[in-house]
């Protein structure tokens, strides 16, 4: 999948995950975490969103590991929980928001044509039984979607404020 429809599935996430906890209490930095969530997996594609801002850190990942492996896996996402924890201990909304945002970019990536290495080290690739071709018109589909739900859920959004 491309940086949009990964940024627009993170957000998504996000707000089925503020509907789901009932997160009335979330700030703005739930969202933003939930951004860099949504790219965060991709560091180790040098030509990435994220792999354009951090191109060396993107290299030396990409050179180890490859493309949609570490950075996609279970193990990473325990990886960043531990360092999360370790860093920013009390910025609860920050964990919630990027740890949507990467659960996001994996599940979206697990529905193209190569899917990911979920279980690295283990080398078994996983992909979802529909699954679509990166940056075909399925996946500007895709997007449409997600945009049209996300204009729907702010609207409901707005009105429970009202």
């Amino acid at each position: 999948m491309n940086g949009k429809t990964h940024l627009m599935g993170g957000l998504a996430a996000c707000a089925v995950v503020e509907t789901v906890m009932d997160g009335s209490d979330f700030s703005p930095l739930f969202y933003i975490g939930g951004m860099v969530g949504a790219f965060l997996p991709d560091i180790c594609h040098v030509h990435s969103t994220i792999g354009r801002r951090l191109p060396l850190l993107s290299k030396m990942i990409s050179f180890v590991f490859g493309h949609r492996t570490f950075t996609h896996s279970l193990l990473f996402l325990g990886i960043v929980h531990v360092l999360l924890d370790m860093v920013l201990p009390e910025a609860a909304n920050v964990h919630i928001g990027l740890f949507a945002g990467m659960i996001s970019h994996i599940l979206l990536d697990m529905a193209t044509v190569r899917g990911v290495k979920l279980f690295f080290p283990f080398t078994m690739r996983v992909r979802l039984p529909l699954y679509i071709r990166t940056g075909g018109k399925v996946e500007g589909v895709v997007q449409l979607v997600l945009i049209g739900w996300l204009i729907i859920w702010s609207y409901q959004f707005v009105q429970s404020w009202l």
